[in-house]
């Protein structure tokens, strides 16, 4: 369960980064609205995911998730560049986030 609660944690993340995008610097209230609602899901459940898991372990998912999560949805939604380096530097990502799950 307390993995389920970090990967959670990690998509609330992807939802508050991609969020501060549509804000306009918190000048739009509902779009503001639901990224500090997002930022307090992301960590309220990172923190119940802590409460099992190595805190090293648990905060590096969380970012890398959040991370990985976030490249993917700046490529398709605001036409960011998906070039090799980048995507190889994700895989590499998802590769360390595997590493830490199997250790």
């Amino acid at each position: 369960m307390p993995w389920i609660l970090l990967v959670l944690a990690g998509l609330f993340e992807v939802g508050w980064a991609i969020g501060l995008k549509y804000t306009e610097g918190f000048t739009r209230l509902w779009p503001s609205v639901g990224t500090v609602a997002a930022m307090a899901i992301s960590v309220g459940l990172l923190g119940l995911a802590m409460k099992s898991l190595p805190v090293g372990t648990a905060y590096a998912i969380w970012v890398g998730v959040g991370a990985v999560g976030t490249v993917i949805l700046g490529i398709v939604l605001f036409n960011e560049p998906a070039n090799a380096l980048r995507v190889a530097s994700v895989v590499l990502i998802v590769a360390g986030l595997i590493g830490l799950k199997l250790a």
